[in-house]
């Protein structure tokens, strides 16, 4: 989802806080690779307007609910304090105020989209590709539902990395590659017929495998990653639609067709789900992959794998010694 806006300066109640920097005077092209530029494939600007409109009609909220109990059972295992934690890029507050119920969390800063409700506690207007944080400033950085929609995914986790001190937790989910995969197919079915031709619909998602590069191109120690599939099931293709668009999640790929589309493609296309998709009562399935991740910034504390070449026993000599009676 996207995130534009300025950082507000607060008086900080400790030595860990937010910079007073606008994210705008601190971003940089990429964060790994400053000489280059990340490709634009979303209109960042139509994804704020229309998360906006989301938060003014009232939020489609049922992935955060479901992602903020996920979140809580992450971390439960967890026996560690986090004096600073921060939720960066949620857009409504079901991590922050879990967050803040954790032992110790002293203070708990949400970073969070222009425009965005908000419940109390301390709040900054940022932008996940220009964290408004200083560095090594947080304990934890917890993140639901948004960093699939940026421009520059592994500039914003180097930025991440660096806002946490040594040992410091990142955790947070977006959405994986199997996303409404039934809607993307019949959309293209649809399109295919009516038009002959196909135009982007449904932004590209992160795949798993892709997201564990990036935990380790970042800096991260220990990186993990898994995925949940999340099965709702609808009406119609119609209502469907209508909670992507109270979630502030509709098409807004810079490559997207400007023209409005005929009422036929969108007709066809719901023939097609019902179809393909539809349970025996009649109603729709619609798949939501979320990928969960997690790093922790590097500490000498932490578990290393061996120096290549300090093993005892080889390889070929442990399987030897397996086949023996």
């Amino acid at each position: 989802m996207a995130l534009f806006g300025s950082c507000l300066l607060f008086a900080p109640p400790s030595s860990h806080y937010v910079s007073g920097l606008s994210p705008r005077t601190r971003r940089e092209p990429n964060a790994l690779n400053p000489s280059s530029t990340p490709p634009e494939l979303f209109d960042r600007k139509l994804g704020l307007a229309r998360l906006r409109r989301a938060f003014r009609t009232g939020p489609a909220d049922f992935l955060l609910r479901q992602v903020r109990d996920d979140l809580a059972d992450r971390l439960a295992p967890v026996l560690r304090r986090f004096p600073v934690a921060a939720d960066v890029g949620t857009p409504l507050p079901h991590f922050r105020d879990l967050i803040s119920a954790l032992p110790g969390a002293e203070t708990v800063i949400r970073v969070s989209p222009e425009g965005a409700p908000d419940a109390g506690g301390l709040m900054t207007v940022g932008d996940l590709e220009a964290l408004p944080l200083r560095r090594q400033s947080c304990n934890l950085i917890v993140s639901g539902l948004a960093l699939h929609a940026v421009n520059d995914l592994p500039g914003a986790l180097v930025q991440i990395r660096q806002a946490l001190v040594a040992d410091g937790l990142f955790m947070g989910c977006l959405a994986g590659g199997d996303t409404l995969k039934e809607l993307r197919a019949c959309l293209a079915a649809a399109e295919s017929e009516t038009t002959g031709g196909l135009s982007p619909r449904i932004s590209p998602f992160a795949d798993i495998r892709d997201m564990g590069a990036l935990l380790q191109r970042a800096g991260f120690a220990l990186p993990v990653t898994d995925s949940e599939s999340l099965t709702v099931r609808y009406d119609s293709m119609f209502a469907l639609m209508a909670d992507l668009r109270a979630m502030g999640a509709t098409n807004i790929l810079c490559d997207r067709q400007r023209r409005p589309s005929r009422r036929g493609l969108f007709v066809r296309a719901a023939q097609l789900y019902h179809e393909r998709f539809s349970d025996a009562d009649g109603r729709i399935r619609a798949t939501f992959e979320i990928i969960w991740v997690s790093g922790w910034a590097p500490h000498d504390s932490q578990q290393k794998p061996l120096k290549p070449g300090s093993a005892k026993q080889s390889l070929a000599r442990a399987l030897e010694d397996m086949r023996k009676p």
